[in-house]
């Protein structure tokens, strides 16, 4: 309930604070340019509404927030309070850094003698405009900057805080390489274009708003990224979720970015290998997009692909890294093979077409070379790329000992072989009914269609490829199987079960049910009341529950010494009864008091997901067969 309070009266306050700032704003720049209050009284009325409205929300919800948290310590530290500082830190100081890029990328765009209408950011704006806005957010910033320097030396439990604050470092981190890597990837883009004017001509205001974004986002970014990186010690901070996760993703989306605008370079290059007539000037043209996305984007894949192997290596637990190091690996080999499957089918396809039409004139010919280029870079790019990655993974699942055991049982391990499955389970559900609804209609008609045997063809030759990709991955998951149970069987014979018979016939029972559910684990049966034998050695034992609570002295002082596991099967012994908790223990006892007769219970046993997921069909078919039979019943009603 306090959790629904802290969220409203947080929202309110935030939202009516952003209301007021922005209101202030545009009343202030109203006053600085006169010319809005005879031209525009909108802009004006606007601001004053703002203003009037936000004020009596912020104060009344503010205040209230900032009272209850000085009375209460879980109060000053909620989350919600974190996130609002937090976020209220992120609404004032982000507007007041694009105001300034837009400060300065107007000046750059007036020093090259461009129009102000080019500039990236804020062409129609003015320099009090933006003043302004940074000023009154600066300010506010500082307010609010105050309250949580006050605040962090007064916290009891610092974690909800660390966690925003973590969230707060790395928001401005990914703001400000956003910004350097797309400056530079312009500038680059630029200087490969080989521009002949000067600057301050058409296509010029490239570079300048490129430089105004490096001129704000590298000091952000090179800030930023210190204060993660020197909070490090820390091991919140070093071991935490958050970290890892970013540099999952930039370091995959650097590889991915350069693969992809790899791919688009190699296309140019084999398009003009295989006779395109283009001149070198067009070429360059043509491949300094894709090459001035490969520069940037390949340096961040270098740096934060290093961080993430450090972030590997500082995890002690070995299996625990190389958990970690089979996501990375994985996704990449992912997207390697469904790359690889579609340069492939690309490339096949263009060879059923050129096989089933003779006649190819100049025009499709140079269409046949561009698509022939176009299948041979997938491939180079994304064969390459799954042999890379799944090679080492499934090395590592083929390898002996306890490593290999752990990469078969991977979760991350099945979910892509699963998922290869699936997809190449459809792909070759599609191809197949192509195949078999072209043989039909043929013969259904009594003729085949123009294209009859290219799309056979190219059915065909899908279907060969999905059947190759899901006849492999099939294997790759037996051979996890088949290992795994060659492990677990080894295990299993290594484990000595020893079962204490009292009666004569418990032991008999306990070693017919072993050799039908678990014939592998060599299972010894001993008389309770004879001597133990003193080379009998075992990981587990098995027991009734009446020898239990009635052990003669030598089993007994066996048992005391014994390091291993106790099973303790519950039996028909009068008056020993197993409970399973404190709650049947207490209902037992009433029913004893009461002269009622108790019977031993088992364990309870857990209901399996596909229990649940019968009773939810279940309760949809009973409520549709409800609907049925309401509708009868009315229109019986109505009909009558």
């Amino acid at each position: 309930m306090k959790t629904v309070r802290r969220l409203y009266f947080y929202a309110v306050a935030l939202i009516s604070f952003e209301v007021v700032l922005w209101g202030l704003v545009g009343l202030i720049r109203s006053i600085v340019n006169p010319n809005l209050i005879t031209d525009n009284a909108q802009a004006l009325a606007t601001a004053l509404s703002l203003i009037l409205v936000g004020i009596p929300f912020f104060l009344v919800h503010w205040l209230w927030a900032q009272r209850v948290s000085a009375r209460e310590e879980e109060e000053k530290t909620a989350t919600v309070r974190a996130v609002f500082l937090y976020g209220a830190l992120l609404a004032t100081l982000i507007p007041a850094v694009q105001n300034l890029l837009a400060l300065l990328n107007r000046a750059f765009i007036g020093a090259a003698r461009i129009s102000y209408e080019r500039a990236l950011i804020g062409g129609t704006q003015s320099w009090p405009d933006n003043l302004i806005a940074i000023i009154l957010n600066l300010l506010m910033a500082a307010y609010f900057w105050s309250i949580l320097r006050a605040e962090w030396p007064a916290l009891t439990d610092t974690e909800n805080f660390k966690d925003i604050r973590r969230i707060y470092r790395y928001l401005w981190m990914l703001y400000g390489l956003l910004m350097v890597v797309f400056g530079t990837q312009q500038i680059l883009q630029f200087i490969l274009q080989i521009p002949t004017d000067l600057i301050g001509t058409s296509g010029r205001e490239t570079f300048v708003n490129a430089t105004a974004l490096l001129v704000v986002g590298t000091p952000i970014w090179f800030f930023a990224w210190r204060f993660i990186q020197d909070a490090l010690p820390d091991p919140d901070e070093s071991g935490s979720v958050l970290r890892l996760i970013i540099l999952y993703l930039l370091a995959l989306g650097g590889i991915i970015t350069v693969l992809t605008a790899g791919g688009n370079i190699l296309y140019d290059l084999l398009s003009r290998l295989f006779g395109e007539n283009i001149s070198n000037t067009d070429l360059l043209q043509n491949i300094s997009g894709p090459l001035s996305l490969v520069i940037p984007f390949g340096v961040l894949w270098g740096y934060y692909g290093g961080w993430l192997n450090k972030q590997f290596e500082s995890v002690s637990s070995i299996p625990r890294r190389s958990g970690m190091k089979r996501i990375y690996f994985y996704i990449l080999s992912t997207i390697g093979l469904a790359t690889t499957i579609t340069g492939v089918l690309l490339l096949f396809m263009l060879i059923i077409d050129q096989l089933t039409n003779k006649n190819v004139d100049v025009i499709a010919a140079d269409t046949v070379l561009k698509q022939l280029a176009a299948a041979i870079s997938v491939i180079a790019v994304g064969l390459p790329l799954w042999l890379m990655t799944w090679r080492p993974m499934q090395a590592e699942a083929l390898a002996d000992g306890e490593s290999g055991g752990h990469a078969r049982r991977s979760i991350v391990r099945k979910a892509y072989l699963y998922l290869a499955l699936f997809a190449s389970v459809l792909g070759t559900m599609v191809p197949a009914g192509m195949i078999i609804f072209l043989l039909i209609q043929a013969a259904l008609k009594g003729e085949v269609e123009k294209d009859f045997l290219n799309s056979i063809l190219t059915a065909l030759q899908a279907l060969i490829v999905f059947v190759v990709v899901l006849a492999y991955h099939l294997m790759a998951l037996r051979k996890d199987g088949a290992a795994q149970a060659d492990v677990l069987e080894e295990k299993q014979s290594e484990f000595r079960v020893v079962v204490f018979d009292h009666d004569g016939k418990f032991g008999e029972a306990v070693k017919s049910v072993f050799a039908r559910q678990a014939p592998k684990l060599p299972v010894t049966v001993l008389k309770a009341g004879e001597a133990i034998p003193a080379d009998v050695k075992a990981n587990a034992l098995v027991l009734s529950g009446s020898l239990a609570v009635n052990l003669p002295d030598h089993v007994e002082a066996w048992i005391r010494s014994f390091d291993g596991s106790r099973l303790i099967v519950n039996d028909d012994a009068a008056g020993v009864y197993w409970m399973n908790d404190f709650g049947q223990a207490a209902l037992s006892a009433q029913a004893l008091a009461e002269g009622q007769d108790i019977r031993p219970r088992s364990a309870a046993k857990a209901t399996p997901v596909w229990t649940y997921v019968a009773y939810v069909f279940a309760g949809l078919f009973a409520c549709q067969l409800l609907i049925i039979l309401l509708s009868l019943g009315i229109s019986l009603v109505v009909g009558g």
